[in-house]
């Protein structure tokens, strides 16, 4: 496996990436905008509705989780999820801000 060389970039672009990491795959897209337009559900509902297996949903959950996007809340066995409106707002700025600042320099 690789060595990651984090260290060397700022924390902006670094979580600029790893969101945009995240946010890199379809599956997780559908995911994050099944959750946003019901509110709050679990698992099996996110199969249902998605067609993937529960396994692949759970690990694509844990890579959105990754982020803190995702507020889980457990009733019995089972765990609902549910975005977070703060976290998501302030990953919306830092990718929002990577663009801004990346046209500003390209218009110099």
């Amino acid at each position: 496996m690789g060595f990651s060389k984090k260290h060397i970039f700022d924390e902006q672009q670094n979580q600029a990436a790893l969101i945009t990491k995240v946010l890199g795959h379809p599956a997780r897209i559908s995911i994050i905008q099944h959750i946003s337009q019901n509110k709050c559900c679990n698992c099996n509902e996110l199969v249902q509705n998605i067609g993937l297996a529960q396994p692949t949903i759970s690990q694509h959950l844990n890579e959105i989780k990754k982020i803190g996007l995702l507020d889980q809340d457990a009733k019995g066995k089972n765990l609902f999820y549910s975005i977070n409106v703060d976290r998501l707002n302030d990953c919306r700025r830092i990718i929002n801000d990577f663009f801004v600042k990346t046209q500003i320099n390209c218009c110099k």
